[in-house]
This record gives C-alpha cells, sequence and structure tokens, in this order.
C-alpha cells in the first residue's frame, strides 16, 4: 500500500480518516526528516552547552525553577511519562488512539519539537505495525496538551503500560516483541515532546465531525421522510427564499430537501390544499439543519489547522532559539467542541419534534402512535419516549466545557481548556443523534406503510426501500430495541445515505 507522506504542514482530515481506517502505512517526506534532524541538533548543542532549557534541563510545571543535573536529564524524561499517566477509565477506541498517533506524527514532522528522528520513527511503526496503545479516556484538562492521555500512549514507546495487538491487550514490552519494534532509550527533552500537544482531543474532534457530517445528510433524509408523511409542502425549500438569506449551510439543505423529494406524487397531490404552512420542525428544516452545517465548516477548518500546527513547549526553531509558550493550549478546539455538541444537539432536538408529530394523531392525522388498533397496541409510543429521553440526555452534554476552568499544578497552570471533556461530549451527542436519526427513519416508513399508495419523492422512496430491506412494517407490537440498532448500523454503513444518493446525485 502506498504509505502517508507526513510533512507536517499538509494532511486533511479524509486523508487522516482513510489512513486509520484502511491501515495505510505513514512515512516521513525528506523535507521532514531534515528538519527533525536539525530540530533535535539544537537540543544537543543545548544539552553540551548546559543551557537551561524548560523540560529538558529543569522539572515540569510549577516545578520548571528546578534544574535537574546533566547525569540525571534522561532519567527526568522517563518519570514525566510514569508520573503523568494518571488517567482513568474506559479505555479510548482504537480508532481515536490511532488517529492521535497520526496526529503526533505530523505535529512532530514539523521539526520544533527536539524529538529524534528515530523516536520519531518508532511511533511510526507503532501506527504501521497496529500496535494500539491503552489509552484511559478521562484525566486530560487540556492545558499543556492532553498530558495524561499522551503519557499513557508515549509509555508504549519506553516497553512500558499496555497495548492491544492484533485484537489481544498485553503489557507494552510484549506488544513491541511481538511485533518486532525496539523499545526507544528516551534522550533529553522527548518525554516532554512525546506528551505537550493535543492530538487526542483533536483525533477525537476528527472522528465525530466525521461522523456528524454523515448524520446530517442522514437527518436531511430523515426530515423529507416525515415531511411527506405529515403531508408538508416543499414551497419552504424554493431557491429564492434562501438565496437572499444566504447562509451555505441552509442553501445546502434546501439543495437536498429538494433532490429527496424531487417527484414526489405525494407532495404534488396537495399542492392546492388550505394549509398555508408546515409546523417549524419541517418547514425550517434547512434554517436549523443549515446552521448545523455551518458550524460543521468551522469545526473542519480549527481540526485541520490544529492537525498541521506545533503544540509543543517548548518549541525549538531553525536558529537554534529555543522558546517556551503556550501553544499547548486547547482553547482552540475546546469552543469548535463544544460548538459542535449543541450544532450536533440541535439536530436531536428539531428531530424529535417530527417524531412526536407523527405518533400524535392530532398533529399527523395518522392511527395513534403508528399503529392499527390503538390500546391493544401501543405503537411508536415509547419510541418517541426514547427519542426524548436521548434529547435531554443531549441538553446535558451540550452544557459548554470550556466555560469550566480548573487550575492545576499548584496554579502555575491557572486556566485550562477542558477541550478533551468537551471532544468527549460531542461524541456522546453524535451517539444520541444516530438513535434518535433511526428512531424518525423508523416512523417515517411506518406512516408510510399507513397512509397512502402514492409514490414519494425519489430520495424518500430509495431510503425507505433500504431501510425494509433490514425491517418490516409493524402491524403488532413487538420489541422495538432490535430495529432501533438495525436501522443505526445503517446509518453507521452508509446503506440508507449510499441508497439515496444513488438517485439523487450527492447531497451537500
Amino acid at each position: 500500500m502506498e504509505p502517508l507522506q507526513l510533512d507536517g504542514n499538509n494532511l486533511t482530515l479524509g486523508q487522516a480518516v482513510r489512513a486509520v481506517a484502511n491501515g495505510t502505512p505513514l512515512s516521513l517526506t525528506k523535507e521532514a526528516r531534515n528538519r527533525v534532524t536539525h530540530s533535535r541538533e539544537q537540543i544537543d548543542a543545548a544539552v553540551r552547552e548546559r543551557k537551561v532549557v524548560y523540560g529538558v534541563t529543569t522539572g515540569f510545571g510549577a516545578l520548571s525553577n528546578v534544574v535537574i543535573p546533566p547525569e540525571d536529564a534522561r532519567a527526568l524524561q522517563n518519570n514525566v511519562l510514569r508520573s503523568h499517566a494518571a488517567g482513568v477509565g474506559p479505555a479510548f477506541d482504537d480508532e481515536v488512539v490511532r488517529m492521535t498517533m497520526l496526529f503526533m506524527a505530523n505535529s512532530k514532522a514539523k521539526g520544533y519539537s527536539g524529538l529524534r528522528l528515530s523516536t520519531l520513527e518508532t511511533l511510526m511503526e507503532l501506527f504501521n505495525k497496529g500496535v494500539v496503545p491503552v489509552v484511559p479516556e478521562r484525566g486530560s484538562v487540556g492545558a499543556s496538551g492532553d498530558l495524561a492521555p499522551m503519557a499513557h500512549l508515549s509509555l508504549v514507546l519506553i516497553g512500558r503500560g499496555r497495548a492491544r495487538y492484533r485484537g489481544e491487550e498485553m503489557e507494552g514490552a510484549e506488544a513491541l516483541k511481538r511485533a518486532g519494534i525496539e523499545p526507544v532509550s528516551l534522550a533529553e527533552g522527548e518525554g516532554l515532546a512525546l506528551i505537550n500537544g493535543t492530538q487526542v482531543m483533536t483525533a477525537l474532534g476528527a472522528l465525530t465531525l466525521c461522523m456528524g457530517s454523515r448524520l446530517a445528510k442522514v437527518m436531511d433524509i430523515a426530515a423529507a421522510m416525515s415531511l411527506e408523511v405529515l403531508l408538508g409542502t416543499n414551497t419552504q425549500f424554493h431557491k429564492r427564499i434562501h438565496h437572499i438569506r444566504p447562509h451555505p449551510g441552509q442553501i445546502d439543505t434546501a439543495s437536498n430537501m429538494r433532490k429527496i423529494t424531487d417527484d414526489s406524487e405525494i407532495i404534488s397531490s396537495h399542492k392546492d390544499c388550505d394549509r398555508v404552512q408546515d409546523a417549524y420542525s419541517l418547514r425550517c428544516v434547512p434554517q436549523v439543519h443549515g446552521a448545523t452545517r455551518d458550524t460543521l465548516s468551522h469545526v473542519r477548518r480549527v481540526l485541520e489547522t490544529e492537525m498541521n500546527s506545533a503544540t509543543e513547549n517548548p518549541l525549538v526553531f531553525e536558529n537554534g532559539q529555543v522558546l517556551s509558550g503556550g501553544n499547548f493550549h486547547g482553547q482552540p478546539v475546546a469552543l469548535a467542541m463544544d460548538f459542535l455538541t449543541i450544532a450536533l444537539a440541535e439536530l436531536a432536538n428539531i428531530s424529535e419534534r417530527r417524531i412526536e408529530r407523527m405518533v400524535n394523531p392530532n398533529l399527523s392525522g395518522l392511527p395513534s402512535f403508528l399503529i392499527e388498533g390503538g390500546g391493544l397496541h401501543s405503537g411508536f409510543m415509547i419510541a418517541q419516549y426514547t427519542a426524548a429521553a436521548l434529547v435531554s440526555e443531549n441538553k446535558a452534554w451540550a452544557h459548554p466545557a470550556s466555560v469550566d476552568s480548573i487550575p492545576t499544578s499548584a496554579n502555575k497552570e491557572d486556566h485550562v481548556s477542558m477541550g478533551t471533556i468537551g471532544a468527549r461530549k460531542a461524541r456522546h451527542v453524535a451517539e444520541n443523534l444516530k438513535y434518535v436519526a433511526a428512531i424518525e427513519l423508523l416512523c417515517g416508513a411506518q406512516a408510510m406503510d399507513l397512509f397512502t399508495n402514492l409514490k414519494p419523492g425519489q430520495g424518500t422512496l430509495a431510503a425507505y426501500q433500504a431501510l425494509r430491506k433490514h425491517v418490516s412494517h409493524m402491524d403488532a407490537d413487538r420489541e422495538l430495541n432490535p430495529d432501533i440498532e438495525t436501522v443505526a448500523r445503517l446509518i453507521d454503513s452508509d446503506e440508507i445515505l449510499d441508497a439515496v444518493e444513488k438517485v439523487t446525485g450527492p447531497l451537500r
């Protein structure tokens, strides 16, 4: 397989996601190798000249005023990995850890970390040979980088910690041995260079952004299906409306809704009805879904900048300057993650309102809870409860993490970002949104069975047919959990989205 060449400057989100998913090997460009080598030479010179360099010849954080004797400088680097590996809770998924390693390698390829080329190559070797460090999810405040999770990850490089290899969890040293990788003996400054960085929050954010971008399209499909069964109009998607309020996401969503409902016999059959306007959850789909799309675009810009940034401390420049700064502070990502969380929660909010309209006979004109023989059968009554519960949970997750700073390191680190917490919250909300989408799609398909023989729009029909291949019409009560989980898997696999785009062309 052709390797992904890292130069520290030009990695895209798409390249990163494909590399993690496909197992694409990593390598460095010649220019990156030269930069990394030159950067290390500056650190070696500083050590020889006994300069005081933060984290290289001094302690860390509040202990930065403690000068470390030269004979202890290397032991200091092992100690920083051990002492900072204080994370707790369940481990991150393999894809999060592998994305973190990819982003670490790309950041170090810029040549400002002072890391030796051989150490960087060993990090990439872990990725290339499928060694995945076990990294607890909790413990980062997102200020001096993702210190705790990055320490757990980096311990495996020196043959400590734990890792997964070929599906089995084991000691880090054993994983290296099985993969044929020599452990690293850290040189001055390398421990700090490995754990300083925002790559954990960025990796988790990048994967959640990709999930959210797919879900945004699925939510348009679900909304179109709901619109049709609730006898909504497509007038609100007219180009002229959206080009005089030209937010890109709004324009794109309206375009998607036109494509999905194109050629709908249902919509055309009631074009002369006396209903003037639909409820906001139908009429304002472009405005609400579109605002989320614009948020996704903003978050993508932030993350792609962060992916190609040097976020270590200290930073080693070409002329030998070693400057201490705050590029490790996660605030740009933290704010973006909070914004992403809110934007995804809003897609679930408006979806639940459409679900309610479908199951409520006073609003839909359909049988109560979308089942014949209501009373004996409860139909989709509790599915709406589940959507309501998920939406309520999202509202708790959507409280911004970035507004809650707790000082650390004896008040040396007196403002922290909580960016990794923000990224974890966004992931939870995206998962909840997927299930709300599944419930709306199930309700839309059930409603379509109940009320008409007219053909829906081309995209709506394709979604209905894709869903009905796996989930049958419900004519009597049954357990709904398997149906919801099945549709959630169809969303994950893109089967519904692919079926729709096959007839509509790519959705925006």
